[in-house]
């Protein structure tokens, strides 16, 4: 991500954790928009239980805590992790002996993050600063990377694909929400649809996120579209596996 986009990108996402701080949980999905992104993606059941705060928090544009098949004990890393929701989902479905990490390049969504988790009295999560281009873990210590609608912000999603293979354990498997476009449209197409901070035209193409998961080494690539959030761009649930074995 280019210095300028990161900075349009923080600056974004630091207003919104600040107006639900405030107490402004109407405006809180002002970056991507209420209706195709957020909160309302989630069922009521994983609602249960979370602060308030983390749900009014959630800008992403599906739920990969659902699709990502985490078991106890499991290690899980979050890509972009705002106001913790997806952290806290996680660290309730791998359970005590499991870990659930947040990483974050916003100071307040990452205090925010930190507020909801003591709030839920999670024990097993834990809140990293830093970029998803380079994230500040060891290599092979994760068993599964999830993001929700983050990756599309990023201007170095090569980067970011090479990060979560290196980040993975051996047989450690993704499973991603973002938006992806279909392959007819060209990048100035995808611009007119949205800007980067709406999560609109920063997406990649179908065939372009195929390619470059394959690129960084992941396998069992599957990528599933759902709704629509824009003429011809849609959430996708994104799935690929870290073979056992290099080559």
């Amino acid at each position: 991500m280019t210095s300028e986009l990161r900075e349009t990108v923080r600056r974004a996402y630091a207003a919104a954790a600040l107006r639900v701080t405030e107490g402004d949980t109407a405006g809180s999905g002002g970056c991507c928009g209420p209706d195709r992104f957020g909160s309302a993606l989630y069922g009521a059941e994983d609602r249960a239980g979370l602060p308030g705060d983390a749900v009014a928090a959630s800008l992403g544009c599906g739920n990969p805590t659902a699709v990502a098949d985490l078991r106890p004990g499991e290690r899980v890393l979050d890509l972009g992790s705002g106001g913790g929701i997806d952290v806290l989902l996680s660290a309730r479905r791998v359970g005590p002996t499991g870990r659930a990490y947040g990483l974050d390049m916003t100071e307040e969504m990452l205090a925010l993050a930190l507020a909801n988790a003591r709030e839920a009295g999670v024990g097993n999560a834990e809140f990293l600063k830093g970029t998803i281009e380079a994230i500040p873990l060891p290599a092979g210590t994760i068993d599964v990377v999830i993001s929700n609608c983050v990756i599309n912000l990023s201007a170095d999603k090569g980067a970011v694909f090479t990060e979560m293979h290196r980040v993975l354990a051996p047989g450690g498997r993704i499973g991603i929400s973002d938006v992806v476009a279909e392959d007819h449209l060209t990048p100035a197409q995808r611009a007119e649809r949205g800007d980067t901070v709406g999560c609109v035209a920063g997406a990649l193409s179908f065939t372009e996120y195929r390619a470059g998961l394959a690129a960084a080494g992941f396998t069992d690539i599957g990528i599933t579209p759902a709704h629509e959030v824009a003429d011809g761009m849609r959430s996708a649930i994104v799935r690929a596996v870290k073979p056992l074995t290099a080559g």
